[in-house]
């Protein structure tokens, strides 16, 4: 497998899909895949084995040892069988933002289309944020495919403009359709008595109690009895976390006398499926970092959460137990 100078992190996964350094035994399919789709994309003539064969040696061959590369390509895997490709092209280090490009098996689109989309959006903006650390990404999309807009728009991109009749098709112009994303970081603050109604929602909204490890019934007062203890406890380090300057989420440490902590967290349904939940926990554990008295971090998740499950992995928690559908992790911070 080739290897990114740029990037420390090659290869990005969830359950099923991956992105791989892109390799070259994919490069006909992805010929075929081009030469198919041709009518979305900015190609004016097919290509051949010659051409694709030039394209990877001039081009593609040469972004693997490059500092700052204009484009990073992977091949998308379906457990390690190429069924798309893409990445970020168009990377501006200055400004720090990049167009995502992403093509599918031409057989997959009828049925996958957004289930491929979403993997795939999902991985490379982890690529994005999380690894190179960019300001925004964005795609640029003719208008011929309107059910693309629905997807980008469900996993948290905003249209941001339309360029009126900016590309010939078929001798009449049509329009371009800008759809982008930022990376705004989590913010966590101590939390405040006024925070009280905003927790109190969480806990009785019933998205967030679905995999609540406690599923006891909550009244107003139970939960208000529990917030004032939480609020004055010197062994709970308690947070608001905010995006965008509102609050998206919250996060706690409840410390141990071995010193651990155990580490429970939430994020808004309206918040949901936008990455933050990883950016979330990765500020909680900075904030655990920043107090010497903890040594490690616990997690507990029922298994059925398999986005907090993910969540755990990516950040690298170790695996330490798991017992009546409950995964407990833990991460050693010094």
């Amino acid at each position: 497998m080739s290897f990114y100078k740029v990037l420390n992190k090659q290869i990005f996964r969830d359950d099923k899909f991956a992105i791989v350094p892109i390799r070259i035994q994919d490069r006909y399919d992805i010929m075929r895949w081009r030469n198919e789709q041709m009518y979305h994309l900015r190609q004016d003539k097919p290509l051949n084995h010659e051409i694709q064969d030039k394209y990877f040696e001039e081009v593609i061959g040469t972004l693997f040892d490059q500092d700052q590369p204009t484009q990073i390509l992977f091949s998308y895997l379906e457990r390690d069988r190429c069924i798309g490709y893409g990445g970020l092209v168009h990377i501006n280090w200055i400004d720090r933002n990049a167009e995502i490009s992403f093509l599918m098996d031409t057989s997959l689109e009828t049925h996958f289309f957004k289930r491929n989309w979403l993997s795939f959006l999902a991985l490379i903006q982890e690529l994005a944020f999380e690894e190179l650390n960019l300001h925004k990404v964005y795609t640029y999309a003719f208008d011929l495919r309107p059910h693309l807009y629905d997807v980008l728009e469900s996993a948290g991109f905003k249209r941001e403009a339309v360029l009126p009749e900016h590309c010939l098709f078929e001798s009449r112009y049509i329009d371009v359709v800008i759809h982008s994303k930022f990376n705004r970081q989590i913010f966590l603050r101590p939390v405040e008595k006024s925070d009280f109604e905003i927790t109190y929602a969480w806990a009785v909204n019933p998205i967030i109690r679905a995999y609540a490890l406690n599923q006891s019934p909550i009244t107003r007062e139970s939960h208000k009895s529990w917030f004032l203890k939480k609020e004055k406890d010197k062994s709970c380090l308690f947070y608001i976390a905010e995006y965008n300057s509102k609050p998206a989420g919250a996060f706690r440490l409840d410390l141990n006398k071995d010193g651990s902590a155990l580490i429970s967290y939430l994020l808004d349904s309206q918040y949901h499926n936008l990455g933050l939940g990883t950016a979330l926990l990765r500020a909680g554990i900075e904030k655990a970092k920043c107090q010497p008295e903890i040594s490690a971090l616990i997690g507990q998740v029922l298994k059925d959460n398999k986005a907090s499950v993910r969540i755990f992995e990516k950040l690298d928690f170790d695996l330490i137990a798991r017992e009546d559908g409950l995964n407990t992790y833990q991460l050693v911070i010094r």
